[in-house]
């Protein structure tokens, strides 16, 4: 009698456990219901969730003077706010490291990553991307930062062979190292652009592959940093690469096109512009 109790007990766990994650996947923002498309399920959901990589001011980062979702600001979740409105959702920040943000838009986790990404061929394969939003300054571009006792060592990639590079993992700057860089002695991937420059400021790594108007902000708002950029130099980036853009899991197209409307508007208004130079202002007060 034992035994049949103990049987039976056992076939009752495995049942509910069975039923729970059954009811979890569906109510897992990354999983549609059958028949609707990624759009119809955050409408029909209320809200959208947002992967992005907290670190990249003046795009996304952190005061800590706030709380929850409030505490994440930028251009980009400005952007990620105007695009909820316009949908009629809730906004729900996802904070993660960068080559989770990319991940977990590629498995379908989240609804999108809005967290200042560039076009590279292996990210077109794995997600769709919607059309630019935030282009970069020709003249400015991707380049090096350095210390300033090495201004007369360090020029452009061939000073690099016996230097340590440092870039962020996942990202554009990634790309260009892999390319366009023949040799280097060690090459360090961090998981944010703020990370890099900190381990050329403390001797950790000689030399940082960044976007050069990020790399100025930072040098402003820290200005004993002892940073400069290379001047001279930048990466060679292919039409194509250029504009920041948002990941969407792959095959949503109604989701991307929605998304596409959007971003011509905000571009057609100067929207995004507007907030770049907020924010501009905003992190320099935090020292960021």
């Amino acid at each position: 009698m034992k035994k049949i109790i103990k049987v039976i007990g056992i076939i009752l766990v495995l049942f509910l456990s069975i039923n729970l994650l059954s009811a979890c996947s569906k109510d897992s923002p990354a999983s549609t219901k059958k028949g609707e498309n990624l759009l119809e399920e955050i409408q029909n959901r209320g809200y959208m969730e947002v992967a992005t990589e907290p670190s990249f001011a003046p795009n996304e980062f952190i005061d800590p003077s706030k709380k929850g979702d409030e505490q994440y600001v930028g251009s980009d979740i400005e952007l990620a706010k105007y695009i909820a409105d316009k949908l009629g959702v809730k906004l729900k920040i996802v904070p993660l490291e960068f080559t989770a943000v990319l991940g977990s838009v590629t498995e379908g986790k989240y609804d999108m990553a809005i967290s200042a990404l560039a076009y590279t061929p292996l990210r077109a394969e794995a997600m769709n991307l919607s059309k630019a939003y935030e282009f970069t300054d020709d003249e400015e571009g991707h380049g090096l930062l350095i210390r300033k006792e090495d201004k007369d060592k360090i020029k452009g990639v061939e000073d690099i062979a016996d230097k340590v590079i440092v870039g962020q993992s996942g990202s554009l700057q990634e790309m260009f190292i892999n390319e366009q860089i023949p040799k280097y002695k060690e090459f360090k991937r961090v998981s944010a652009t703020t990370d890099g420059f900190l381990s050329v400021q403390e001797n950790k790594a000689d030399v940082c592959a960044t976007q050069v108007a990020t790399a100025r902000l930072y040098i402003d708002a820290n200005p004993n940093s002892n940073l400069m950029v290379v001047e001279g130099f930048k990466f060679e980036e292919k039409p194509e690469t250029s504009g920041t853009r948002i990941g969407v899991p792959k095959g949503e197209e109604e989701l991307t096109a929605k998304i596409n409307e959007i971003i011509d508007e905000v571009v057609d208004k100067g929207l995004y512009e507007e907030w770049r130079k907020e924010y501009e202002q905003y992190a320099k007060k935090l020292g960021l």
